[in-house]
């Protein structure tokens, strides 16, 4: 079974080394990013799950990071998180494609918990389009009776 691949984005330096040292010693494969383009550039080389996404960081905020991430990697799952919590970020969030959504602080359990939720998902949706991909290459019995005859 494979290994999920998270990926935190902030632009607090010091959260970022902080919760990559705390999910990699609980043996999780994290990669970091300071902003939504190194983000968007890093999920074109690396096959990361799931997705750790600050919503306020200078630039590309991250509710434009998400978009453009479900836009271009739809299968890459995205909690939202933040300092400056409120209900509109979060229902935009959840409308654009977000899984979920974080306040910060968060306790790094409250964060594996829905990262792994998340990359759950993820898995059941790649084994539904496996099945599917299997189904359209595979013939029905009159199909086959027909090609016989």
């Amino acid at each position: 079974m494979e290994q999920m691949k998270m990926m935190l984005v902030d632009d607090e330096e010091r959260f970022l080394s902080t919760t990559k040292k705390l999910l990699t010693k609980k043996g999780y494969d994290v990669f970091i990013a300071t902003s939504g383009a190194e983000a968007l550039e890093k999920l074109r080389t690396q096959n990361i799950h799931v997705v750790i996404l600050d919503v306020k960081m200078p630039g590309m905020d991250g509710i434009e990071t998400l978009k453009a991430i479900k836009r271009t990697f739809p299968m890459v799952e995205v909690i939202m998180l933040t300092g400056h919590a409120t209900v509109e970020s979060a229902v935009e969030g959840l409308h654009s494609g977000a899984t979920d959504y974080l306040t910060k602080p968060t306790d790094v359990n409250d964060l594996i918990t829905k990262a792994e939720e998340a990359f759950e998902k993820r898995q059941r949706l790649e084994e539904k389009i496996r099945v599917a991909q299997t189904r359209s290459f595979m013939k029905s019995p009159r199909e086959i009776i027909r090609d016989t005859e």
